[in-house]
């Protein structure tokens, strides 16, 4: 079974690098982008939020790549506590919807741009992030509620 744990955790850490590779790239690119259009005198409020897209998208890249390392590599999974579980959802949860947040505001930006009726979109992305905020909290409040009634009956017994 070590020898697993040992296959299962270099995977992880593999995909960490990857991650983490992938998303400085994309970092780069969101900056080049706007350095060539300035450049060429070409720049224009299109390249800009394209720019501010792709790098919320890495820094929820390298998050995601973050709790890999972190949750997956270097702690033990096995001597998880229903708390930590939760920190762990709760961290995952909360760098999916700003990521999904930030992606629909700069989306508004660009729809405004271009055509009102597209408007709907990023709303949606916007309405369903903020719904999955709520849905952390009901989680929150449950998983802590669950954790309370668990620890009295560890300590009658």
């Amino acid at each position: 079974m070590k020898i697993f744990a040992k296959i299962a955790n270099s995977m992880y850490f593999m995909a960490a690098i990857s991650l983490i590779l992938l998303s400085l790239w994309i970092m780069g690119w969101s900056l080049y982008q706007p350095f060539m259009a300035i450049r060429s005198f070409s720049l224009s409020i299109n390249i800009l939020l394209d720019s501010v897209g792709a790098i919320v998208i890495s820094i929820a890249v390298l998050d995601l790549s973050k709790y890999l390392i972190e949750e997956e590599v270097y702690r033990n999974k096995e001597l998880r506590s229903p708390s930590e579980a939760r920190k762990t959802v709760t961290k995952l949860f909360v760098i999916t919807s700003i990521a999904a947040g930030m992606e629909g505001l700069v989306y508004i930006f660009k729809a405004g741009n271009k055509d009102l009726t597209l408007l709907v979109y990023p709303g949606l992305l916007i309405l369903l992030s903020s719904i999955s905020i709520v849905c952390l909290g009901i989680y929150q409040k449950l998983s802590i509620s669950v954790e309370t009634i668990d620890q009295d009956i560890n300590l009658k017994y």
